[in-house]
């Protein structure tokens, strides 16, 4: 696959990053060599390995999913310039 000049000043669009004219071209060169090393990442053999998630084997830590304490809502609430209901109340913004 192939980005010529059009596609690459569409994909800054897209990004919302403002593109001079004459940098068109090496913007389209980076995304070429982006996709080229994509592509031999494709080739790679990858049969019968396993997912990591660091070159050392390691463990993540885990813990409980338990509540230890709560019920502080009252609380938490009274600092609210604006509370309804249990929870925060905050001014629309979308019309």
């Amino acid at each position: 696959m192939s980005i010529d000049l059009k596609t690459a000043a569409h994909v800054a669009k897209l990004a919302r990053i403002k593109v001079e004219d004459e940098a068109l071209p090496a913007l389209a060169q980076e995304f070429n060599t982006i996709l080229g090393f994509i592509e031999q990442l494709n080739e790679v053999d990858v049969e019968g390995v396993e997912p990591m998630v660091s070159v050392t084997p390691m463990r993540l830590k885990r813990r409980q999913d338990v509540v230890a304490d709560g019920d502080y809502q009252d609380r938490i609430l009274s600092n609210a310039p604006d509370a309804r209901e249990g929870f925060f109340a905050v001014p629309k913004v979308v019309e």
